[in-house]
């Protein structure tokens, strides 16, 4: 018919095959529901379904036994990791005094992020050390740097029900209870400031 416009044939651009860093966000927040923070590098927001132990590796390798086989961990460096229950970090520092950590507190060289933080997301698990990877405190490789999961939490389980809380004290041997594992990180950090200051050469004037 004169005057009609023929149809025109839509061809769909060129896909760009999806970023990495934006295949591992869609990993966390789909498949474990963990919120992320805008922009780069890729990092989880703690304080909502988790809070984090932030403490030296030599500390946290000596621990790991205080912990769920499935306990998420990850290591960055020197540091370890360790996935505690959220509102953990709010009672970190009276959970120190109960402990009679408090007076040490200050140089324990031992964090908590909670509410308002949030930790470097460590590559999906497949894209870094495999799970069980043996581990040491003196290790170099691919645990210096760039943060990795040692555990990692695993999609479709509730990860939350693995994780260190105060709500496990008294309850079945076996589960991950808080108050024994900030205990024994507590005295394993104190082992190692001791251990580094004795280390230290003396300084004669």
């Amino acid at each position: 018919m004169v005057g009609t416009v023929p149809p025109l044939t839509t061809v769909p651009l060129p896909r760009r095959p999806p970023d990495p860093d934006d295949r591992q966000r869609l990993w966390y927040e789909n498949e474990l529901g963990w919120r992320t923070v805008p922009g780069e590098p890729l990092r989880l927001v703690t304080g909502l379904r988790f809070d984090v132990l932030d403490v030296p590796l030599e500390a946290g390798v000596a621990a790991l036994w205080r912990l769920g086989p499935d306990s998420p961990v990850a290591v960055r460096g020197d540091r370890m990791r360790l996935l505690v229950a959220a509102g953990s970090a709010e009672e970190l520092p009276g959970l120190l005094d109960w402990l009679e950590w408090g007076a040490l507190a200050p140089e324990l060289d031992l964090l908590a992020l909670g509410e308002g933080g949030h930790m470097e997301a460590p590559p999906v698990p497949g894209a870094g050390p495999t799970k069980g990877q043996p581990l040491s405190a003196g290790r170099s490789g691919p645990l210096q740097g760039a943060a990795v999961w040692l555990r990692p939490p695993e999609p479709g389980c509730e990860v939350e029900a693995s994780l260190p809380t105060l709500s496990a004290l008294g309850s079945v041997e076996g589960a991950p209870d808080l108050v024994r594992l900030v205990d024994t990180v507590a005295t394993q950090c104190h082992r190692v400031r001791l251990r580094r200051s004795c280390a230290q050469p003396l300084a004669f004037s």
